[in-house]
């Protein structure tokens, strides 16, 4: 076999991979200003929720134009607390999108409560707000769209249909750090918005969360419940000069984000902007190779200046029946070409736990069944170069033409 031939034959069958390192799915952009920051917080000795935290949290709600913005410790700690403060618990029902990750489920189940899924649109992969009033039930209590890979949800539609049947909004953006619909940025619109900060987001502080809310009440319940449920937290107590006790008002959790990992947010947000349009360029980049591809489909994206995908994700649908090949031999091809590829999501409606208990099969939510047997995701990141995104186009090229039909 000569070289010509290895470039061309894909690595799992001897050939030559596109790069010569493996290039990781959503590497976190840090620089020297989170160094320092976190560097600052542990010298200071105060490294739990605190001042930082306070910081972080205000920088956040301003970004959005929230009233009330809560840190806590992930995503999934931010969906559970605003189900509680929501007064979301047992025998109620929540509306969801089964094409998410598990954690939006899972909080419902922990409340007590049931997940009552709405299948989703074929080209956006969020939540049907055409399918939503035919799930409603008179125990339903709140509704959870999903901005699934960062496009932002039809919120009006949702909006309205919560109103009339008195609903509570509580939006998962997990990937919708930075986003925006119809003018308003993603967080400054429902009842509640959940955002993640996990270490592969738009905006890390390695693990952690925010709340979003105009409801003050809210907020402060939030804020109470993710520390124990202790009416002051550790911060307050011992700044103080006279001896100040707490009391335990609700049964809480240990949902806190801590000030190192603030320290993080503070500067991640401060570049986030700039984050989003390193996204944006290298997306276009994946948008031209792929445009004239039969076996690719892509997610929708908005158009103009008005609303904004947040790019969490850049997702290929795969025209299965233009293959030779299944979605999950397509990934493996592609990470050996050491090209990080990712799946994102297999339908919460077929893992076993929601199938077995509730009785789901494939054909109860068919485009999200579909969706997550076809959906994978490439690796889109401000620390890619260039250079990174076309080994993707390259990697993504040569192994569609190989298992093409």
């Amino acid at each position: 076999m000569t070289d010509g031939d290895s470039e061309h034959l894909i690595a799992l069958e001897g050939g030559k991979p596109v790069r010569d390192d493996y290039l990781v799915f959503g590497a976190p952009c840090l620089g020297e200003e989170e160094i320092a920051e976190v560097v600052d917080t542990i010298r200071s000795g105060w490294i739990g929720t605190g001042p930082k935290t306070k910081r972080f949290e205000e920088a956040f709600r301003a970004y959005v134009g929230s009233r009330h913005a809560i840190a806590v410790s992930s995503c999934t700690a931010a969906l559970h607390l605003s189900l509680i403060a929501a007064g979301v618990g047992p025998g109620d029902e929540v509306l969801t999108t089964p094409l998410t990750f598990a954690a939006t489920a899972n909080v419902i189940v922990h409340q007590g409560a049931t997940p009552v899924f709405v299948d989703v649109d074929a080209d956006t992969l969020n939540i049907d707000p055409s399918l939503i009033e035919e799930r409603i039930t008179p125990r339903t209590r709140a509704v959870i769209p999903v901005h699934f890979g960062g496009l932002p949800c039809d919120l009006d539609s949702i909006g309205q249909i919560a109103r009339r049947h008195n609903l509570t909004v509580i939006e998962d953006a997990a990937h919708a750090v930075g986003a925006r619909y119809r003018g308003s940025m993603i967080g400054s619109l429902s009842d509640f918005t959940c955002f993640s900060f996990y270490a592969n987001k738009n905006l890390t502080t390695v693990e952690g969360g925010m709340v979003t809310t105009a409801d003050a009440g809210a907020a402060e319940m939030i804020a109470v419940y993710r520390l124990h449920g202790m009416d002051r937290d550790a911060w307050k107590r011992y700044q103080a000069r006279k001896l100040t006790l707490a009391e335990v008002v609700y049964p809480g959790f240990k949902y806190n984000m801590t000030d190192v990992q603030a320290s993080f947010g503070i500067h991640q947000l401060e570049k986030l902007e700039g984050f989003l349009e390193t996204r944006e360029r290298y997306a276009a980049i994946y948008d031209e190779a792929f445009a004239g591809m039969p076996e690719l489909r892509l997610q929708p994206r908005p158009s103009g200046k008005e609303s904004r995908h947040g790019l969490h994700l850049y997702l290929l649908l795969l025209e299965l029946e233009r293959l030779a090949v299944g979605r999950d031999e397509i990934v493996t091809a592609l990470r050996a070409e050491n090209v990080g590829a990712a799946i994102h999501y297999r339908a919460v409606h077929l893992h076993p736990y929601y199938r077995d208990r509730f009785g789901y099969g494939e054909d109860d939510f068919p485009n999200a069944t579909a969706a997550g047997e076809c959906v994978l995701s490439l690796p889109l990141s401000p620390k890619m170069t260039s250079s990174d995104a076309n080994d993707v186009v390259r990697a993504v090229r040569k192994v569609v033409d190989h298992y093409r039909c």
